[in-house]
């Protein structure tokens, strides 16, 4: 299995990116949001990666943090779903995104992805709502052992590199808060739907914003 790849960016295409380690090109399939995220031709880069392996066919899926990379394996669990429209929903949402749209069942945010129509974007929400809270509580720890730091440039250029999403900090703490809410007591689909709702307002806010945000949509079922 190939997990991680960390070379010089040789080409960048429609989909898709030609990574040289050591010598050696691979290609790997990249999101939109991805793409736009990584430097410019020549420079250093470094994605974490997928092997999709058929009869026929071996191809590398690339990703910016282990937690988009979760998000991709859940994704294309659900029947319907493959590496494509996989990477069509994380292209559009972001990782975080597809948190926070499954986690609310918002199937019109999953239908916004190109290619992926109601009845799948339905299905999608329905099958992953259960997997959402842990996934997202793993994000946390995956971001912790990145130092909530994105491995898509390991030499940034100022000018040839554009800011990448943060992607990781948000999903770590987002995972802090409901962790803390769930040690609370408060039950994980509680929890992690009041996390979300409170991020889809703040999508910048810390752990404690997160917290007390959540906390407040919390309440009212509290006092019901």
């Amino acid at each position: 299995m190939i997990g991680k790849l960390a070379g010089r960016l040789d080409y960048k295409a429609g989909d898709h990116v030609l990574i040289d380690v050591g010598g050696v090109g691979y290609v790997v399939h990249c999101s939109d949001r991805t793409l736009a995220a990584l430097p410019g031709p020549g420079e250093a880069v470094a994605l974490y990666t997928e092997l999709l392996v058929r009869e026929d066919l071996l191809q590398l899926f690339g990703f910016v943090t282990p937690y988009e990379r979760e998000w991709h394996r859940l994704l294309v669990s659900v029947q319907g779903v493959g590496a494509k429209a996989s990477m069509a929903i994380l292209g559009t949402l972001g990782a975080d995104g597809v948190a926070r749209a499954i986690t609310l069942g918002d199937a019109a945010a999953v239908k916004a992805a190109p290619g992926v129509g109601p009845k799948l974007a339905q299905r999608v929400v329905n099958e992953l709502k259960d997997k959402a809270p842990a996934t997202m509580a793993m994000g946390g720890s995956m971001g912790a052992a990145m130092g909530d730091a994105p491995a898509q440039v390991i030499a940034p250029d100022p000018v040839a590199t554009p800011s990448p999403p943060a992607q990781a900090p948000s999903s770590s703490a987002q995972a802090d808060a409901l962790s803390a809410l769930q040690n609370l007591g408060y039950a994980p689909s509680d929890a992690a739907r009041a996390v979300a709702e409170a991020a889809g307002h703040d999508g910048a806010a810390e752990t404690s914003a997160l917290i007390r945000a959540a906390l407040r949509l919390l309440a009212p079922r509290d006092q019901a």
